[in-house]
């Protein structure tokens, strides 16, 4: 606890500095920092007094702590340090943990190991998947450039039509196009775990509409996406994904919004 309050001061009164922070490869002291003065600047201090738990294995220690009750918001997060020759050192925060310390004698079956709930692991299966994308993109992007990059990420002209394929054969019932819509929303509701509203759905126009849409969240809460690909970058690869799927279909479709409320507006070609 002394050293959870000794963080909790210098966070509160600005003093905490990059040479307090050592993260984890590829993880970066910059950026950790940045995240925490972030936090900084909308605390509850009363929240950050008591953390709900706390994990001490070998010199590393785990602080667990639910913050943003008072907005409506509440998240639980670890933070983690490491202390060497009785000085510590922050080493990351995270808005996600698996809780594996609860595990009590070894050997165990995994398959009764703590879980999460439903929700976290969409998120997770997202990051995960996500933060390989960017990766790949990178590194297409270095060999032979953006526009190749993001039609390769994007899967081009097989991805679309494997797209439109699959809602045809899993939703048989309609025409390709309206299979296509309805697959979109099952398939971004009940696999990608987003809120998403069918607003509209005949011969002619659809529109779908997503809130607070996971990928875009990634974006704004996962610092590592931030030091590997721009905001610009990073739309342009969800523009061209659904757009390849939509020409599949037969749609033409047209994106408005790029943040907590994004409509997909789709007009037959």
């Amino acid at each position: 606890m002394a050293v959870w309050k000794e963080f909790v001061s210098l966070l509160k009164s600005g003093s905490l500095t990059a040479e307090r922070i050592q993260s984890p490869s590829p993880l970066t002291a910059e950026p950790q920092l940045a995240l925490l003065k972030e936090f900084a600047g909308r605390a509850d201090w009363d929240e950050w007094e008591t953390p709900s738990e706390v994990v001490h294995h070998g010199n590393l220690v785990t602080f667990i702590v639910t913050l943003g009750a008072k907005r409506q918001s509440p998240w639980t997060y670890t933070f983690n340090f490491a202390v060497e020759d009785g000085r510590w050192y922050f080493r990351f925060m995270e808005g996600i943990y698996i809780p594996l310390h609860k595990i009590s004698a070894l050997p165990a079956d995994a398959s009764g190991f703590p879980d999460r709930p439903e929700e976290g692991k969409h998120w997770m299966r997202q990051e995960i998947y996500w933060s390989e994308q960017v990766r790949l993109f990178n590194f297409l992007a270095k060999e032979v450039g953006k526009e190749a990059a993001w039609r390769w990420i994007s899967g081009g002209v097989a991805n679309g039509a494997g797209y439109s394929l699959g809602a045809t054969t899993w939703i048989p019932f309609f025409p390709t196009h309206k299979s296509f819509i309805l697959y979109l929303c099952w398939e971004q509701a009940k696999l990608g775990g987003d809120k998403v509203m069918l607003e509209k759905l005949d011969d002619r126009e659809a529109v779908v509409r997503f809130e607070d849409l996971t990928y875009f969240a990634l974006y704004q809460r996962s610092t590592h996406l931030k030091q590997q690909i721009s905001l610009d970058d990073y739309i342009k690869i969800f523009e061209t994904i659904w757009r390849e799927r939509a020409k599949a279909a037969g749609w033409k479709l047209m994106i408005d919004g790029q943040s907590r409320r994004i409509y997909l507006r789709f007009s037959r070609c």
